[in-house]
C-alpha cells in the first residue's frame, strides 16, 4: 500500500486569517508543510533560492537567500502581518568530515543553524505583535551520531537548543517548538536509499513499518501552531514513527537464529 494512503489528516484545525512563511517551502518536507497550512485556511508564503518545480496549491513564493540578513530582515519588514515561522529550509550533502575543509562543514551549520536564528530575529516583532509562534524543523540526526553528515548532525543539535532558550526568552508573547523529525519519503528518496527497494528495506527499520510523509511533518506543524499547543512552548515533537530500534536487537536475534541453526545440525547420538 502507498505510504500515502496512510496518513490520516482527519484532524484539521482551521488557521483562518493567519499568515504563515514556511522556509525551504519549495520541495519535499517543506512543501508539505506548506500544503497543511495551506490546507487549514492560512496565508501561506514559502521563501527558498529557487523557484518550485511544482507550485504548492495556496502558498505564494518569495525567492531569498536566508544566508543574507539584510534580504532576510527586508522580507520580513515588508510582510504586513506573520502569526507563524516554520523553519525548514536547511540539509546537507553526504559528506565525510575527512573529506572537507572546515569552511565546507561551516557552510553546512550557516544554513542548517544561523539562517534559523537570522530568521526569528528578523520576524520576531511581527511575531509578538501576532502573539504567533516559530516551528523549528528538526532532525533525530541532532540526538544521535550523524556520520556523513556530522555538521548537520551538530547544527540540528544546536537548533533544538536554540529552541529552547527562544521559547524562554521570548515568553510569553511567542512559543517556540521544534519538531524532531526522521526519515521522510519525498521525490529524493530513492536517490537517497538506494532505489525503491531500498526504500521498502530502510522502512523495515521504523517500528511503524514505513517512512514518514510530508504531510505527517506538515500535521504536526499545524497541530504545535494551532489553539491545541497554546500550552507548548521549548518542547520537542518526535516526528520518527517511533525511532530506530537499536542495532544490538539484530546482531542478538541474528546470533541466536545462527546458534539455534548450528544446533539443529549437530548429529545426535542415538541411545
Amino acid at each position: 500500500m502507498d505510504n500515502a494512503a496512510l496518513v490520516d489528516n482527519s484532524w484539521s484545525p482551521r488557521l483562518d486569517g493567519r499568515t504563515v512563511v514556511v522556509t525551504g517551502g519549495t520541495r519535499g518536507v517543506g512543501a508539505g508543510i506548506a500544503r497543511a497550512f495551506a490546507e487549514a485556511g492560512a496565508e501561506v508564503v514559502t521563501c527558498a533560492r529557487r523557484p518550485p518545480e511544482v507550485p504548492v496549491p495556496g502558498a505564494r513564493f518569495v525567492p531569498l537567500d536566508l544566508r543574507e540578513p539584510a534580504a532576510v530582515g527586508d522580507f520580513f519588514g515588508a510582510l504586513p502581518r506573520l502569526d507563524v515561522l516554520v523553519n525548514n529550509a536547511g540539509g546537507t550533502p553526504y559528506r565525510l568530515l575527512t573529506e572537507a575543509g572546515a569552511e565546507r562543514h561551516a557552510r553546512v551549520v550557516e544554513l542548517n543553524l544561523v539562517a534559523p536564528l537570522t530568521a526569528s530575529l528578523a520576524a520576531y516583532e511581527r511575531l509578538r505583535r501576532a502573539r504567533g509562534c516559530v516551528v523549528m524543523i528538526g532532525s533525530v540526526s541532532g540526538g544521535r551520531p550523524s556520520p556523513g553528515s556530522a555538521a548537520y548532525g551538530a547544527a540540528k543539535a544546536g537548533l533544538e537548543s536554540l529552541a529552547r532558550s527562544m521559547a524562554v526568552e521570548w515568553a510569553p508573547d511567542v512559543r517556540v517548538n521544534t519538531l524532531v523529525v526522521g526519515m521522510v519519503h519525498t521525490e529524493l528518496s530513492a536517490a537517497h536509499y538506494g532505489g525503491e527497494d531500498g526504500v521498502t528495506a530502510v522502512s523495515r527499520t521504523v517500528p511503524l513499518g514505513r517512512l514518514a510523509e510530508p504531510a505527517d511533518v506538515g500535521a504536526a506543524a499545524v497541530f504545535l501552531a494551532s489553539g491545541a499547543a497554546s500550552y507548548i512552548s521549548g518542547a520537542s515533537l518526535h516526528v520518527h514513527g517511533g525511532g530506530e530500534r537499536p542495532a544490538f536487537l539484530a546482531a542478538a536475534a541474528a546470533a541466536a537464529t545462527t546458534a539455534v541453526a548450528a544446533t539443529d545440525r549437530t548429529p545426535r547420538q542415538e541411545g
